[in-house]
């Protein structure tokens, strides 16, 4: 099997959970601190050694690549505007963000109707090939000194089997993931034997551990997917597939990282990430916590 070069990231949801503001801009656009949700993610996969980004979007959702697109571009004007106006830090904003571009292409595939995040990874699959690759959603914010999905790989180089992140959680939350079962068989490593999605209640989860929106999958995570049946909700769901999976025996592995989770999958949650990045933020973390102790 080949090294992970290519990273699948669907963007084609349609942001109920943020409306009305995400009907105007896409929720991957929304600020997180300083810089789109989206950047994080595609920052992430940069560090990790992604060298093809696939995004998945909707026909009508031109925001995004076009956000990319002007990473792309060079702004001479711009750039000797700032120069002039000494702002000298803005200008290394604009300089970082070309590194991050520099040694990775983007791709874009569609799907066109909402039929869940598992039709749209396979949507990704004649760019994908043969080869394995990893999948990341575009809500799950890993704040880690090793990017995650960097951790992930360096597990895939040892296994050779699909492997994704987990993240345990309070028993107050079980409903609202995935939640695994498994034999540890590293540090952090488990083979998964049993995987509940979204359990209805607390005693119906396997253990604490939940996965988080990062994967690595071999090729035959599409045949994975496509015996999956659509569910109640007329959707083909990735966890559901795996769970799938590993009801036939099949050999899958769950990692529990190195790092903090930051949700940005509903409105709460997205405000606690963004406060919780603000305030460590070096340039007006300080200023923040200063307002917040005068209220």
């Amino acid at each position: 099997m080949t090294k992970v070069k290519k990273a699948i990231i669907p963007i084609a949801g349609l942001g109920t959970r943020f409306l009305p503001l995400s009907k105007v801009l896409p929720k991957e656009l929304w600020p997180l601190a300083d810089k789109p949700v989206i950047q994080y993610i595609v920052e992430e996969a940069q560090a990790s050694g992604i060298k093809e980004i696939i995004f998945v979007n909707r026909p009508d959702k031109k925001e995004i690549p076009k956000y990319f697109k002007k990473y792309l571009k060079k702004t001479p004007e711009l750039e000797a505007l700032l120069k002039m106006r000494k702002k000298n830090h803005l200008l290394g904003e604009l300089k970082s963000l070309e590194k991050i571009t520099k040694n990775i292409s983007f791709s874009y595939v569609f799907q066109k109707k909402p039929l869940g995040d598992g039709n749209a990874v396979l949507q990704a699959q004649s760019l994908v090939g043969k080869e394995p690759c990893a999948v990341l959603w575009a809500d799950d914010v890993v704040e880690s000194k090793t990017p995650c999905l960097l951790q992930l790989i360096k597990v895939f180089k040892k296994y050779r089997k699909s492997v994704f992140a987990l993240y345990r959680i309070p028993k107050e939350s079980f409903q609202f993931y995935g939640m695994v079962g498994g034999k540890k068989v590293a540090n952090q490593m488990y083979r998964i034997k049993k995987i509940v999605e979204k359990p209805a209640r607390i005693k119906e989860s396997p253990s604490d551990l939940a996965i988080v929106g990062k994967y690595i999958f071999t090729p035959e995570v599409f045949d994975w997917l496509r015996k999956t049946p659509l569910n109640k909700n007329k959707e083909l769901i990735t966890d559901e597939a795996l769970e799938e999976a590993v009801k036939d025996g099949k050999e899958v592995y769950g990692y529990e990282f190195e790092g903090k989770w930051l949700e940005c999958g509903n409105k709460l949650a997205y405000l606690k990430s963004n406060l919780y990045l603000s305030l460590k933020h070096p340039q007006f973390g300080s200023k923040i916590k200063s307002y917040i102790a005068k209220i």
